[in-house]
């Protein structure tokens, strides 16, 4: 009978662990030191408190802090103003004109005007002595369009520029403007004089500016014009409303575009009206036209202008001695 090799009986406990067994590699293993920590160091603390206690002021990005100290520039603490008021009256009144010049001559009812004048008059509210120097200059230096022509809703308003000024400032104006010719065919019903516009107010105007865009009874408006006479009546009746408002006036001028001639049923019916009222006559800049007749209405001699040579631009010449 053969004798069995006794068996050792190992515990589970004891016995060989079931893991893995690892392999083992040439590579070392890198020290903990070797890679960043997520937590801030002793050092980053201390850079983030020296920041906190930098001014907000101090932070800038302009092109002196790259690389550049940044200096803050302080002016005088107590800085006076300039008086302006201890300056004579006479140069005050210069600097009021050099300040108000960039303003258009002739004001107008327009939707530009809250850019263009509405800043400027702020210094209005300066003091009541500006006030009164400033306004006297302001109104005194530009010319009031009468009746508003820019197209919209300023146009066909009941209450032009001048009704809405009040009676101290319609007598610092010098100079108004009445501009015919924008609806002809139809004019505005706000166009009228009343007592609301407010000449009576302008004492110190001396100047009045009737400036025609067109002439509706030249031929051209054949066919569109609303009857014969219509506008060229109005016209003479409105410039006759103005006139007898104001019998301190002193002289009329008048002026046109090309297109009106002064020996048409517009102009003789307005300048007729200037002479009723004993008003002095002069003419403005656009057309310059004088006390004598134009060239552009003396008619020549259809015998003349038919034998007159041409010149190279085949362009007749007549030479009037």
């Amino acid at each position: 009978m053969s004798s069995r090799r006794p068996t050792r009986k190992v515990s589970r406990a004891n016995g060989a662990s079931s893991l893995p067994t690892p392999i083992p590699s040439s590579r070392t293993t890198p020290l903990s030191s070797a890679y960043p920590s997520a937590y801030p160091s002793e050092a980053e603390h201390e850079a983030e408190d020296e920041v906190s206690k930098i001014p907000i002021h101090s932070l800038t990005l302009s092109e002196s802090s790259l690389g550049h100290a940044t200096t803050v520039e302080k002016g005088p603490k107590n800085k006076k103003p300039f008086p302006f008021l201890d300056l004579p009256a006479e140069l005050r009144i210069e600097i009021y004109a050099y300040y108000f010049n960039d303003i258009d001559y002739v004001i107008d009812l327009d939707p530009d005007n809250y850019k263009r004048i509405h800043k400027k008059l702020g210094i209005f509210r300066t003091c009541k002595t500006i006030y009164n120097e400033a306004s006297q200059v302001f109104y005194g230096m530009h010319t009031f369009r009468l009746f508003p022509t820019h197209p919209g809703r300023f146009f066909k308003t009941k209450k032009p520029l001048l009704a809405r000024l009040n009676a101290r400032q319609r007598g610092w104006i010098r100079s108004l403007e009445l501009r015919l010719g924008p609806g002809w065919n139809k004019p505005p019903r706000g166009w009228v004089v009343n007592s609301a516009l407010g000449l009576a107010d302008c004492i110190n105007v001396r100047k009045l500016t009737v400036f025609v865009e067109c002439d509706p009874s030249d031929g051209v408006f054949n066919g569109f014009r609303r009857a014969d006479g219509f506008y060229e009546t109005f016209s003479r009746n409105l410039l006759r409303d103005v006139l007898n408002e104001m019998p301190f006036l002193d002289c009329v001028h008048f002026d046109a575009w090309s297109s009106v001639k002064k020996s048409g049923a517009m102009m003789t019916g307005l300048l007729g009206v200037a002479a009723a009222h004993g008003k002095r006559i002069g003419w403005g800049p656009e057309r310059q036209w004088s006390d004598r007749d134009d060239l552009d209405d003396v008619m020549l001699p259809h015998a003349v202008a038919a034998t007159a040579p041409f010149n190279e631009l085949g362009m007749g010449v007549v030479i009037v001695a």
